[in-house]
């Protein structure tokens, strides 16, 4: 267990509250100051991302995590609420527990980097020009809420992240999107407390069945859930593969699929993406999709691996459709914003089937994608912006001839593009390769895995389309009086097209970070359950 600490504070607790703390420096300021008010946010943002490289330059890549609490690393445990009661049965013990892992600390990463890119792209952007003050602090409202639910080791605590970040989206999309915004807002609102409701039944039925073998109270630790030994002979979670267990699998993946999205939970996210300002977009595409997934890895998964196991075909089959769907849904689209949102449920659907696969390839690549479309998806969405603020219009049948207008747009457009539809040397093949790896060998899905590889052309058929609308062809005379990227977007970019170029050449530093923690995952699903399934 490795410790951090700064002013005798542990480093989780900082990456994950000083966005609080810019919120109230940014509350304090007086209104009339924009700039100030911008740049508080950008210099808290940026102190996070650099304490978050500080947290991956002290990982120790060995250390796997997942079901022991001193294989996790940065580890802060104190019990938060204590509330005594007349039997062991009435006392309450909610423990604040973070810790980071092989899974969790590619999303950490993520969550810095990406937060700190949607804060630099609010400065001057289209959407973002009125009421400065409360839009900063409720957008790093919502970097903590994110940060939280990547650390959190108590599944209470889990969820008062979980919640915490859905209270800024709404009011970020409400108040500061398109024309449609209020209808947007309340949409995904609904979705994401309605999936929300499934957790919180399931965690109150983990809470109820189980009992710490130290404190002898009913616990929340996701560590201890994960112990059978842990679980109440009788009660009404314990066992394995009991109709129970498997209702509470299928209550978490509903909360789950809700926010990743995926189909038919998905109708709230193209919606939201449209009327959602760029930089709201980038973090909704680029962090919060990845929350459904990783709740499934940290949640699901070691809790209840004989559900997992029972269901892993199913999810491969919601996999697969998410990849066809979502890249016909793209292909159909001619706003530019639609396009891109209908991509991302067709590139989380490589992440569904690389979990199903219950393989480490699968499951590497999973992760692996879900960092690289962070990233990947983020630059699509600026890109979306770049135009936008330009023209105010998102038609691609509005444009042409870009490339020569604006050459140094195009060049980036070209890397985010190609990272999309997986060309080899870029990040997005790596992930999706090993996804596919995974996936094909086993001989239950294998017919599911080689259906899912049509998304690749679908893939590419939708990019190239779009950049030859966009980019190729007589520039409109309208259009005549573009600018090539600004500073500012150069500043967002350009870290992006680094980060997918190096990952796509050398790999390693994301995949030696998971390595031990995803093998560990598949190890321990497949000795929890005496389920097998032919193939697997």
């Amino acid at each position: 267990m490795h410790e951090l600490k700064i002013l005798n504070i542990g480093i989780l607790t900082w990456i994950t509250f000083l966005p609080v703390l810019g919120m109230i420096v940014v509350l304090l300021l007086p209104k009339d100051k924009d700039k100030t008010i911008k740049w508080t946010a950008i210099g808290f943002t940026l102190v996070q991302f650099i304490l978050c490289i500080v947290l991956w330059l002290n990982f120790d890549n060995g250390l796997a995590g997942i079901n022991k609490a001193d294989s996790f690393q940065f580890i802060e445990k104190f019990r938060w609420i204590d509330v005594q009661g007349f039997a062991w049965t009435n006392r309450i013990i909610i423990e604040y527990f973070m810790g980071v892992d092989g899974l969790s600390m590619p999303m950490v990463l993520l969550t810095g980097l990406i937060s700190l890119i949607a804060t630099i792209a609010s400065y001057n952007t289209t959407g973002v020009d009125k009421a400065y003050k409360g839009y900063f602090a409720l957008l790093l409202l919502l970097d903590t809420g994110m940060m939280g639910t990547f650390v959190a080791l108590d599944f209470f605590l889990f969820f008062v992240f979980w919640e915490l970040m859905l209270l800024p989206m709404y009011f970020l999309i409400g108040i500061w999107g398109g024309p449609r915004r209020v209808y947007a807002a309340i949409k995904f609102f609904l979705y994401t407390l309605f999936g929300s409701a499934f957790i919180l039944l399931v965690m109150l039925g983990l809470y109820f069945s189980s009992q710490d073998q130290t404190t002898g109270v009913h616990t929340f630790n996701m560590i201890s859930l994960m112990d059978p030994k842990n679980l109440i002979p009788g009660s009404l979670l314990a066992g394995s593969l009991t109709t129970a267990r498997l209702l509470a699998y299928v209550a978490l993946f509903i909360g789950f699929a809700i926010k990743v999205p995926i189909f038919p939970f998905h109708t709230w996210l193209p919606d939201a993406h449209v009327e959602a300002p760029t930089p709201i977009s980038v973090i909704l595409a680029g962090v919060l999709l990845k929350m459904g997934t990783y709740g499934m890895l940290r949640i699901s998964y070691p809790i209840f691996p004989e559900a997992m196991v029972y269901f892993a075909y199913a999810l491969a089959v919601f996999g697969m459709i998410n990849i066809i769907y979502g890249s016909l849904c793209a292909m159909a689209q001619t706003d530019f914003k639609k396009l891109i949102a209908y991509s991302s449920i067709a590139h989380m659907g490589y992440v569904i089937l690389g979990m199903a696969s219950l393989t480490t390839q699968g499951v590497t690549g999973a992760i692996f994608q879900m960092f690289n479309h962070g990233t990947i998806t983020a630059m699509l969405f600026l890109i979306v912006g770049v135009v936008y603020d330009r023209a105010h219009t998102r038609d691609l049948d509005a444009f042409g001839g870009l490339a020569n207008k604006m050459p140094k747009y195009f060049g980036i457009v070209v890397v985010a593009f190609f990272a999309a539809l997986g060309l080899p040397g870029l990040s997005g093949f790596i992930s999706e390769a090993l996804a596919f790896l995974g996936a094909f060998s086993v001989k239950a899905i294998r017919v599911v895995t080689i259906v899912s590889t049509l998304g690749i052309v679908l893939t590419a058929a939708y990019m190239l389309w779009t950049l030859q609308r966009v980019f190729f062809g007589d520039l409109p005379e309208k259009w005549s009086n573009f600018k090539d990227l600004n500073t500012k977007e150069l500043v967002t970019l350009i870290p992006l097209v680094i980060v997918v170029v190096f990952l796509g050449v050398y790999p390693a530093p994301v995949l030696n970070m998971m390595s031990t923690s995803v093998n560990q995952l598949v190890d321990f699903v497949s000795k929890s359950t005496s389920l097998t399934i032919v193939g697997w």
